[in-house]
């Protein structure tokens, strides 16, 4: 798909949105925008975090958080305009090493993801104020979804079919070395490779996101809504679908609040998954 078929394709987009929802908001490009990353975003958030719930890897997507700043701090030390390139090279570095080195150490996982993360985020401060950047970049930490670009958006989607994609192709693996490793290694299935995609999906999706999302609460949004699902699914199909719709939901939810309070976006979309995990957690009791 060329950046013309996208801006098509975002006029078809802004057309559909400005028939079917008769609404103010929706009168506006960058709000059209801001619903059509939410609906490519969010499905990946509640894909991804389904697993990372499961594994306890929560303060690991934490960690990722860090090592996307330090990478947005090297872009912005070596003079690149948009710094976000470099994050992601960084971030999938620095996923890849914490994944090898948690697999071949005998330390514990926290320890590693900790040493790394504090590590990650020192890094990114110091390259940043000796850069004397440190306020240009200083939005990342928050984010802001309404400016999101059609040419982001155009990565968005390259983004959104590989994932899926390379979940197809590793999900039976990935949810076997998530049961029990010794188990899927006697069938001959490389935990490490398998472990390594994956942390690499995460890595991208955390990195390419906290421009819109922020750093500061970019890894709510991975565990809330699987969170959630978990509260009231009994099969790993329903988990990976109610965490899907939870995501979505407090996506579009969140995005529309934040027009009307004028609120920062991504953190009433945080704000709607936590609703959402305390209403599942009072269920929970039901669904064991």
């Amino acid at each position: 798909m060329t950046i013309t078929g996208v801006k098509q394709m975002l006029n078809l987009w802004s057309d559909f949105i400005t028939v079917i929802l008769p609404f103010q908001w929706a009168d506006y490009d960058f709000m059209k925008n801001a619903l059509l990353a939410i609906l490519l975003i969010t499905p990946l958030f509640g894909l991804l975090g389904t697993m990372i719930v499961s594994n306890k890897m929560a303060f690991f997507s934490d960690a990722l958080g860090h090592g996307a700043f330090t990478g947005i701090a090297i872009g912005s030390v070596i003079g690149l305009v948009s710094p976000i390139f470099a994050a992601v090279a960084f971030s999938i570095v620095f996923a890849l090493i914490i994944t090898v080195i948690k697999n071949k150490s005998r330390a514990s996982t926290d320890t590693i993801i900790g040493v790394f993360s504090s590590i990650a985020i020192a890094l990114g401060l110091v390259l940043m104020s000796l850069g004397g950047s440190f306020n240009k970049y200083s939005s990342y930490l928050i984010g802001d979804l309404l400016s999101i670009t059609p040419s982001e958006i155009f990565i968005l989607i390259g983004v959104f079919i590989i994932v899926l994609f390379l979940w197809s192709v590793i999900f039976n693996k990935l949810l076997m070395v998530s049961i029990n490793q010794s188990l899927a290694r006697s069938r001959g299935v490389n935990t490490l490779l398998v472990e390594m995609i994956f942390t690499t999906m995460v890595a991208v999706i955390v990195t390419i996101s906290i421009q819109w999302v922020g750093l500061l609460i970019i890894n709510s949004l991975l565990v809330l809504p699987a969170a959630a699902a978990r509260n009231i699914t009994r099969n790993v199909r329903q988990y990976t679908l109610v965490s899907i719709l939870i995501a979505v939901f407090s996506g579009i939810c969140g995005l529309i609040a934040s027009y009307y309070l004028n609120t920062a976006t991504g953190a009433t979309i945080v704000l709607v998954s936590g609703i959402i995990f305390f209403i599942t957690l009072g269920f929970k009791n039901k669904f064991e």
